[in-house]
């Protein structure tokens, strides 16, 4: 049980790799605070992963909203009366171009993804320096470029590293508090699946994906995700902070696709 006794604080929880780490902190012996949009949704994901609620809490809110980053950290404190572990996992995702962003829908990408979990590592801050805590973000390999549409996101997601990096070293020294990252590439999540399928893709696409994206024939699943943010949370990551893991099966960076993919 490598999170025993440690309460931990997942946002974006009630689906996909969200869920998916909920769930693994749970298996590893930690109590989990579930957070989401709808009060239905968090239910059920709580009935599924802790049928009984004993070692689970929930709190839904919006994280653009003011007054969010202290809604969760009461939440917490309410509930376990401890923050030991805070995974920054929540996200907007969606397209846009330079073209087609206006100051609205940029702002939206910046104030979930980058805006909510500074002001939740600051909210959460005094509690997670008593218990020596670790937070956890969630970023995308996109945060070193993006593709053509998603630039905002990409955007919002460099940011989230750029705090991390900065984070990981000071509050790490001067609050014992560790802040790591993981930039997931590509998952099959049932919002992935169900998203890509609105944008014409036929039911079986993700059978169909060739090496270029996906070398060993599937794309990555949540729970392997969940792994690496277990490993973050847990004392045997020892002092590691400031680090960022990018989980992808080929190299994202400089690579050199095959001549066939190239030529077409």
């Amino acid at each position: 049980m490598r999170l025993a006794d440690k309460a931990i604080l997942v946002t974006g929880s009630t689906t996909g790799i969200g869920r998916a780490i909920a769930r693994a902190c749970l298996e590893e012996g930690a109590s989990v605070l579930l957070h989401g949009l709808e009060e239905d949704l968090a239910g059920e994901s709580r009935s599924g992963i802790d049928p009984g609620g004993e070692r689970t809490g929930i709190c839904v809110c919006d994280l653009a909203e003011e007054g969010s980053a202290a809604r969760l950290r009461d939440a917490m404190l309410e509930r376990f009366g401890r923050i030991d572990g805070l995974v920054n996992n929540a996200a907007r995702v969606g397209t846009g171009k330079l073209e087609t962003t206006d100051e609205a829908l940029f702002d939206s990408f910046l104030r979930v993804n980058l805006r909510a979990p500074f002001f939740l590592i600051r909210s959460c801050l005094s509690a997670l320096a008593e218990a020596h805590g670790s937070v956890v973000n969630i970023g995308s390999v996109n945060a070193y470029c993006g593709e053509p549409d998603l630039l905002p996101y990409s955007i919002s997601k460099g940011g989230l590293m750029t705090m991390t990096r900065n984070l990981g070293d000071t509050l790490h020294r001067e609050h014992g508090v560790r802040v790591n990252q993981v930039n997931p590439g590509w998952i099959l999540t049932e919002n992935e699946e169900l998203r890509k399928r609105e944008q014409g893709l036929p039911d079986d696409w993700p059978s169909r994906l060739g090496d270029q994206f996906a070398p060993s024939g599937r794309l990555f699943r949540p729970a392997e995700i969940a792994a690496a943010v277990v490993y973050f949370l847990s004392d045997e990551c020892g002092p590691v902070s400031g680090s960022v893991l990018d989980i992808e099966q080929h190299p994202f960076i400089g690579r050199n696709p095959a001549k066939e993919v190239r030529d077409a």
